[in-house]
This record gives structure tokens, C-alpha cells and sequence, in this order.
């Protein structure tokens, strides 16, 4: 028995030596650090809208619409540049064998930011999630997502690590085929010191008081009890703000008690758990067609909505009656990030109006509610009410 697999042993152990030193390296590189880009200071901010596939297309087409009436004197100064970026279509991605093909990751560096519709990923085989590539690519390690109901007190904001966890080493497992299969779950140091500090910072300049740390810690004690560890250390430095220890499954019952929900303010979780219990929220929300996704980075960001590319719906005639709305809650966070504060607020007002106190218009997914056009008519119809 030995024998027969010792050469499979010896392979993956040398597969599993480069993955060690390849994450000592990067964990290396990030200790390095690097300053913050401060969009309020660049004479042009370049925003790359890349449309991704399945719904996609349609979602982002709408969304540069309200971006073209919200921005449009800053548009004709120059001062914006919207930039269409091809290539994310996941019959370019496999044709080229890809995750982002080349070409399009240099278009999307030399943008600023990056408004991007959902990507699908291919079941099994070897092809990365698009955008796990790009996390990694353009080193987006905060995955912000926030979740409000108003009626019932549920004012949350999720700093999900976005580059380590399972994720990072998600299609660079070891299988000895027919026995066992392994994959990897990575927690470096700086990885999640940065993470930590996002979220005590966000929670200071917020006026927030607790931020739940959540892991699986009693059962990965490597890397998750890593983790907590290094994010209490972080929490030192804020004592004005409460830094509690959950563990994941725990609060996955705690979102959906009606008792206790409403008591908790920022969370902090490695990448699966957040990937996970992020939905969760959406759904309490209203559904993840309702929730937006903040990926920041200190150089690059990308925002998107939380859902995927719902290739059903193309399937069968439905792409044009996908909901925007995630993806419009996008632009109101990237529009926040690149310092337009006003327009970012102008949008939230009227996506309040639009899908709270009015709604006349409602989309359903389906044929018996409205199209994702006739939805941005409405959204872009109230932001000229609200702003004449």
C-alpha cells in the first residue's frame, strides 16, 4: 500500500512546499504596506464598467445610465471617465483558459475603480472564480457589504477578509484520485491585521461600540484561533469599542432571531464565513437582489452586487427582468468611495423612495413584474424629482 502511493505522497508534497512558500511571500509583501489612493485629490478618476455575463450585461448597462445622469457635468469636465471594459464573458474566459484573460486584467488596472457585473464559475475543473482572480490581482482585501432594515432596528455592516481563507488556494488542492482529496484554508498575520484594523476603524468613525469577531475558532484553532487572536490584539487599540468573540454557527441562528438581532453592529470574518452569512443578511434585507458589495483595496476597488449571473434567467428569456437594485446599491458605495458624497446620497434618497415609501414600480424576476429598464426609469425619473 506504501508503495503504490508513495510517489502520489511525494508530489503532493512538493506541491504543498511551493504553496508554503509562495504565501510566505506574499505574507512578506503585504507586511511592506502601501498608502491609500485619496480620490478626492486625483484630477481624474477613472471608472472601468466591465457588464461580466448571464444578467451581467443588462445590469451594468442600466447602472451606467444612472452614473451618466449623477455624474454627468463631471463627465463632460473630464473629470470622470467611464471606460467599457470587455472580456469577462465566461466563453472568453474559458476559451482563453483564463479566470480574467490577460488584456482585460491590464484594462481593469488602468482604471481606479471598477463597477463589474456577476461572473459565472464553472463547476469543478480548474478554472478560478473571476472574482477570486481579481481579489487576488488587485490585492482587495476587505469585502464590504452592508445591510439595513430600518422597521426593525438591523443597521449592519460585514468586513469580510476577501483574499486568505479557503479561498485563496480554492483550485490548488492535492487528490489522490479515487482515496482523498485535500484543499487549503491560509490565515497570514498581515492578511488579517488589515482586515481588523478596516473594521475597528469603520466602526470608530461611525460611532459604532461593537464589533463581532466571528470564526470557527474551538474547531480550526490554527487558522481561525489566528485570526481572533490577532483581531483582539487590533481591538486593543479601541477601547471605546466592545470586541466580541462568536462562532459561525451560532450566529447564523442569531441573524434570524427577532430578539437578539438588532444588538449587533460590525462584523469582522474570514472569507468563507462571510461569503456565506452575508447572503443570509441580504435575504433578511429583502433578497441579495436588494444588497451591494464593496471590494477594497489600498490601491484598487470593485463593487458588484452580491448575487450571481443567474444563467436560468437567460435560459429562459427573463435576463431583462433582473433586478438592479444590488447593483445600484453598488454605485452608491463606489460613488462614497471616490469622494462623491452627494451624489451618493442623492442616489440613496431615491432608492428609498423607489423601493420603500413608493414603489410603483416592483421587479420580480419575472414576467409578472416590471423590466430592470423600467426600473432605472423610475430610479432616474425620481433622482430628477429630488434634485430639481
Amino acid at each position: 500500500m506504501e508503495q503504490q502511493f508513495e510517489q502520489q505522497i511525494d508530489r503532493a508534497t512538493a506541491h504543498f512546499r511551493a504553496l508554503l512558500e509562495t504565501q510566505l511571500a506574499r505574507q512578506i509583501r503585504m507586511e511592506s504596506g502601501e498608502r491609500a489612493k485619496d480620490f478626492s485629490k486625483l484630477a481624474t478618476v477613472r471608472i472601468g464598467i466591465c457588464g461580466g455575463d448571464g444578467i451581467g450585461p443588462i445590469l451594468t448597462r442600466e447602472a451606467r445610465r444612472v452614473l451618466n445622469a449623477l455624474l454627468a457635468d463631471e463627465i463632460a469636465s473630464g473629470r470622470i471617465e467611464l471606460r467599457e471594459i470587455e472580456g469577462l464573458t465566461i466563453e472568453n474566459r474559458l476559451a482563453r483558459g483564463e479566470a480574467v484573460p490577460a488584456d482585460t486584467l491590464d484594462a481593469i488596472k488602468a482604471c481606479d475603480v471598477l463597477l463589474k457585473g456577476p461572473t459565472t464559475t464553472p463547476k469543478g475543473g480548474t478554472m478560478e472564480s473571476a472574482n477570486v482572480a481579481l481579489r487576488r490581482e488587485l490585492d482587495l482585501y476587505a469585502n464590504v457589504r452592508p445591510v439595513s432594515v430600518p422597521e426593525e432596528g438591523i443597521d449592519w455592516i460585514f468586513y469580510r477578509e476577501n483574499t486568505e481563507g479557503e479561498y485563496v488556494l480554492g483550485s490548488q488542492g492535492i487528490e489522490i484520485p479515487g482515496k482523498l482529496a485535500m484543499d487549503f484554508k491560509v490565515t497570514t498575520d498581515a492578511g488579517t491585521r488589515r482586515i481588523a484594523r478596516a473594521a475597528f476603524e469603520y466602526a470608530r468613525q461611525n460611532g459604532k461600540t461593537r464589533v463581532a469577531i466571528v470564526t470557527k475558532a474551538n474547531i480550526m484553532k490554527k487558522t481561525d484561533g489566528n485570526f481572533s487572536g490577532i483581531c483582539h490584539e487590533v481591538a486593543a487599540d479601541y477601547p471605546e469599542i466592545e470586541a466580541e468573540d462568536w462562532y459561525i454557527d451560532i450566529m447564523t441562528a442569531n441573524l434570524v432571531n427577532p430578539a437578539i438581532r438588532n444588538r449587533f453592529q460590525v462584523f469582522l470574518l474570514p472569507n468563507l464565513y462571510g461569503d456565506i452569512i452575508t447572503d443570509e443578511a441580504a435575504q433578511i434585507q429583502g433578497g441579495v437582489g436588494t444588497a451591494g458589495s464593496a471590494n477594497i483595496g489600498d490601491r484598487y476597488a470593485m463593487f458588484e452586487a452580491i448575487h450571481g449571473s443567474a444563467p436560468r434567467m437567460i435560459e429562459e428569456g427573463l435576463g431583462e427582468y433582473a433586478n438592479p437594485s444590488s447593483l445600484f446599491k453598488a454605485v452608491e458605495m463606489m460613488l462614497r468611495h471616490i469622494s462623491r458624497t452627494k451624489q451618493a446620497d442623492l442616489l440613496a434618497h431615491a432608492m428609498r423612495i423607489c423601493t420603500e415609501e413608493e414603489c410603483r414600480v416592483t421587479v420580480t424576476g419575472d414576467r409578472s413584474g416590471a423590466t430592470c429598464t423600467a426600473f432605472a426609469d423610475y430610479v432616474l425619473e425620481t433622482i430628477r424629482k429630488i434634485s430639481s
